[in-house]
């Protein structure tokens, strides 16, 4: 028998790479499960009803090494750390759909058209069986120079299995985060100058009450945000609430 020099290498590096990562969350579902597998600052991937979705995918395809292809590619805004162009070509097939505001649909190839779905805030859609509801995120105080304005980037409401995932993308504790209802799993947000600082993100979570919620994009311009201090401020204000933390920035 042959052996295939090069299939046993990618095997060994995507071994290691795979060693790397967290270790996934499985969370059951009306549907089956879900898994939550973190890789890095704002990207993650989630597995359900045999279909893959990658949010905000960057940092090179090699931190996708031995996960499956995505069916479905989230982008919530135009900045580097969410769209990543050179990522995309490589992790995505023929049949991927990328969802995406205008402004990153306006930057893909001519050539992707046929699978990108643009949302705007407040927009609804359904792909593979599962419900994305496009939510605002932007900084406040709403200023036309501010890193993220409103209306131009997205954040996501997944329905998947009866459960309800929410994406931040990048905002502060805007409104509709804060009027947001029965929230199973929340990931959030919390850089600066970038985004809000942990007390800001603690109290935003307190207001919509999540299930289970994700500290994630914590690393800003002086290093990474205290998340356990944000979990201090969340088990204080509100024992039922589940916080997670993970390492996003093993790699």
């Amino acid at each position: 028998m042959k052996i295939n020099i090069l299939t046993v290498l990618f095997v060994f590096v995507a071994g290691i790479v795979s060693a790397q990562r967290v270790k996934p969350d499985v969370i059951p579902t009306a549907t089956g499960s879900l898994t939550i597998q973190p890789i890095e600052h704002a990207s993650l991937v989630l597995q359900a009803n045999e279909k893959t979705i990658y949010a905000d995918p960057s940092g090179s395809a090699e931190k996708y090494k031995g996960l499956a292809a995505p069916d479905i590619i989230l982008i919530t805004d135009i900045h580097g750390d969410h769209f990543d162009p050179v990522t995309i070509a490589a992790i995505k097939t023929a049949k991927t759909i990328i969802i995406v505001p205008q402004v990153v649909a306006d930057k893909l190839p001519a050539a992707y058209k046929a699978n990108v779905v643009v949302m705007k805030n407040g927009d609804q859609h359904t792909e593979s069986d599962i419900a994305i509801t496009a939510i605002p995120m932007y900084n406040l105080p709403e200023s036309a120079n501010a890193m993220h304005t409103k209306g131009r980037g997205n954040g996501y409401i997944l329905t998947i299995g009866k459960k309800l995932i929410y994406l931040s993308g990048d905002t502060q504790g805007i409104p509709e985060m804060r009027a947001l209802k029965n929230i199973d799993v929340a990931f959030v947000c919390m850089n600066l100058p970038y985004t809000m600082d942990v007390a800001e993100a603690a109290d935003a979570v307190l207001a919509f009450k999540p299930k289970i919620v994700y500290p994630y994009h914590y690393r800003g311009k002086d290093g990474l945000s205290d998340v356990n201090k944000f979990k201090s401020l969340v088990d204080a204000g509100n024992k039922g609430i589940e916080v997670r933390l993970r390492d996003w920035y093993r790699n």
